[in-house]
């Protein structure tokens, strides 16, 4: 495997510049998923799911060779409606996010996919382009999560 696919993969599975997925999702407990303090727009559940959807809209795009892919409506096929998740929802979601991103680096993986050819189907985007998108979108919502933990940390400390 190149260096640039070996890049993208390490970048995909996180803990370079900041923890790793699963290491910022496991700091909250199952009475904090639905938390959204004053001030915040979102509960971690909120932005885990939304994590997992655009995460799979994101590789239904790439692997739209059958030309069945749909363009999902944002904001709205984007976020969760309900602040928490139904039970078990956190851990489905978390297991469905690890599965769709070994989707994702199995296809930077493979060598017969040109990672700079423009998708037919696209308006120009490319599978470099996609995984980029997935790792840029990865650490911003990872940032939240952790920025999250700690205002509801904060928020309890003092209560």
């Amino acid at each position: 495997m190149d260096q640039i696919r070996q890049h993208l993969v390490a970048a995909l599975r996180g803990g370079q510049a900041y923890d790793t997925f699963d290491g910022i999702v496991a700091e909250f407990k199952p009475g904090e998923y639905d938390i959204v303090p004053p001030g915040a727009t979102h509960s971690a559940w909120q932005i885990l799911e939304h994590m997992r959807i655009a995460l799979r809209d994101i590789l239904d795009f790439c692997q739209n060779e059958d030309g069945t892919y749909q363009e999902l409506d944002w904001p709205a096929e984007y976020w969760p409606e309900s602040q928490s998740p139904v039970p078990g929802g956190w851990e489905q979601t978390i297991e469905s996010y690890h599965a769709d991103l070994r989707e994702v680096v199995g296809l930077i993986r493979d060598e017969s996919r040109d990672l700079f050819a423009p998708f037919p189907w696209g308006q120009g985007q490319t599978l470099f382009r996609e995984a980029l998108l997935v790792i840029d979108h990865a650490a911003y919502h990872l940032g939240q999560l952790v920025e999250l933990h700690r205002w509801i940390a904060a928020t309890q400390s003092r209560s």
